[in-house]
């Protein structure tokens, strides 16, 4: 597994690192900051080729999220099967509201033990549908991380505007969410197996 030695994630002294695009990168980035064994979630871009990708400009990359998390806590299968039930794992064309390339779904794997992991999980999530999932496994490359205003998008009291107005970016981040229909639609997918937080 990929190992990094990370000091002051939650006393963390080893760590692994998950890279999985599951389309918004705000919406992975607040389901996964509060699971146990999780330190740091950070959103950026990856799987294109172009350098120095932005929000204006990611041709070719999917918003994607790098998951740090203590291995003695959450497996990385663990991490795996919680993610494909935070995504509309049947949808190739993007994720709720978020249509296009750059919003598709992907885990990006770093060595072999990560590749057995992720093809488990998507298998064993196959069963549990009865469907045929669209998310791939792929080879990671370079991860490049997002511009810091979309960092913690979702918990920020910072003022934006919004189609309904003056908003903090956690209250449109809210708003948002809810607009794409994206928890109901987990609901309908996978039942009380969904996963959001």
């Amino acid at each position: 597994m990929a190992l990094v030695v990370v000091l002051g994630l939650a006393g963390m002294a080893k760590a692994e690192t998950a890279i999985v695009a599951g389309g918004c990168f705000w919406c992975v980035e607040s389901d996964f900051e509060g699971v146990d064994g999780v330190g740091e979630v950070v959103s950026g871009y990856t799987g294109g080729d172009l350098q120095n990708p932005t929000y204006k400009n990611h041709d070719g990359h999917l918003e994607a999220v790098k998951i740090t998390f203590d291995p003695a806590v959450i497996s990385y299968g663990e991490v795996m099967a919680k993610f494909l039930r935070s995504v509309d794992v049947l949808d190739a064309g993007g994720q709720f509201c978020d249509r296009g390339d750059a919003y598709r779904t992907a885990i990006f794997v770093q060595d072999a033990d990560q590749r057995r992991a992720a093809k488990a999980a998507v298998a064993e999530a196959e069963a549990v549908l009865g469907a045929k999932i669209v998310t791939p496994v792929r080879n990671a490359g370079t991860f490049w991380i997002a511009e810091e205003y979309h960092q913690d998008y979702y918990k920020s009291s910072e003022i934006v505007l919004t189609r309904a107005g003056p908003k903090s970016k956690a209250n449109a981040y809210k708003f948002y969410r809810k607009a794409c229909g994206r928890d109901a639609r987990l609901k309908e997918l996978w039942g009380a197996q969904a996963f959001s937080h």
